[in-house]
């Protein structure tokens, strides 16, 4: 039991200097009531938006309802930890160069997963060093939690129309993390509506149209989806439109206006290794399933597998510029032992046949994303500190 004399207020403020000085840029405390969040969230796997991703249609109401995940919980720690690794202009200039591979920026580094969850850790035991003894737990991304709906109560920043978590100062490049608990801290104010006003960037620039309505995502449509999540044949009408994007998509990140204040990351596990981001589309489709391995150990990337590797390449290739080093790329996987490599190596390899229609251009004046979505679109924010 905690310890009966602890000061709750004194607490909250000592675990949110905490949590900053372990590097995480914002810590929040809130209840665990989540019935809004919850009915839009049933409502969204009934539309079947989810796809494949069956696992988000188990554990009954425990994603939604933190005490039925974890018995005892009545406030949950929020925080959040930026992961940007390079400028908007870096980003757009691979984009742009469609003989290059596009991975989403957050998997460019180690795995996130086990970097926060190990620094909540230390953050819990902190709390558990003051408070005594208690129920507690943390996560991160590892378990069904709720956790943008939970955010946004912890006064962490509001779900934008692409449905990611937008901070007022930061924008959305950062990962997430949460400690439930059992401890009756006071919570934070919550950020009590979307600051997006009449922008539609993100909705706009999406390749796919996953974005079918604001704050609505239709999953099976989305790139990160299509390359990370399905783990079939990708439908081949989405295919021209993936571009050179060979994990992920940061298109509705990287035309928000909002991400013009977001600030590089501090943490050195999150830059990119083995030069993932500048590499060329020929040079990883060229990697054996044990160089596959060895270059993705500790990576997001690792759980996709070597097939699923070669199946989302492959696609990009046949996007890429009819060359000689591109065709030859695509001829020596043409016998590969799985059916899901040839089939969309032999797409890649039409793609290159004499008459074939030009790949859409990109958006207009990309890489001057400040020009394309100027602030007046914006609603005006309330401040958040």
């Amino acid at each position: 039991m905690p310890h009966p004399a602890i000061d709750m207020e004194a607490l909250a403020l000592n675990i949110k200097t905490w949590g900053r000085a372990l590097g995480f840029q914002a810590v929040g405390i809130t209840d665990t009531d989540l019935g809004e969040a919850e009915r839009q969230f049933h409502d969204w796997l009934a539309d079947g938006f989810h796809g494949q991703m069956d696992y988000m249609e188990r554990h009954g109401n425990k994603r939604t309802r933190p005490a039925a995940l974890v018995p005892g919980t009545v406030r949950v720690i929020c925080v959040r930890m930026d992961y940007l690794p390079e400028s908007m202009e870096r980003m757009t200039a691979i984009l742009n160069a469609p003989e290059r591979a596009y991975v989403s920026r957050y998997a460019l580094g180690r795995d996130y997963h086990k970097l926060i969850r190990k620094r909540l850790q230390r953050l819990a035991e902190k709390i558990e060093a003051v408070a005594g003894p208690h129920g507690y737990r943390v996560f991160c991304d590892s378990a069904p939690v709720l956790e943008k709906p939970l955010a946004q109560k912890a006064g962490l920043g509001w779900q934008g129309k692409h449905t990611n978590l937008i901070a007022y100062r930061e924008g959305s490049w950062f990962f997430l993390g949460e400690i439930y608990t059992t401890l009756p801290l006071p919570v934070d104010e919550a950020v009590p509506r979307s600051h997006c006003g009449s922008c539609r960037a993100c909705i706009d620039v999406c390749p796919t149209g996953a974005i079918v309505a604001p704050y609505r995502l239709d999953a099976r449509r989305c790139i990160s989806y299509l390359t990370i999540e399905l783990h079939g044949p990708i439908p081949e009408q989405f295919r021209r439109a993936i571009g050179n994007r060979i994990y992920g998509c940061d298109d509705c990140q990287l035309v928000c206006p909002w991400n013009r204040r977001a600030r590089l990351t501090r943490e050195a596990d999150f830059l990119p290794r083995h030069r993932l981001d500048q590499a060329s589309l020929v040079e990883l489709f060229a990697w054996s399933e044990a160089t596959f391995l060895q270059r993705t150990e500790g990576s997001p990337i690792r759980r996709l597998g070597h097939e699923r590797w070669l199946r989302n390449i492959a696609v990009a290739l046949g996007n890429a510029p009819t060359t000689p080093e591109v065709i030859a790329a695509l001829e020596s996987r043409r016998h590969h032992p799985s059916p899901l490599v040839r089939e969309h190596v032999m797409w890649a390899l039409r793609q290159h046949r004499p008459g074939r229609p030009e790949p859409d251009a990109r958006r207009p004046g990309a890489g001057a994303i400040s020009d394309l979505f100027p602030g007046k679109t914006l609603a005006k924010p309330r401040r958040m500190d």
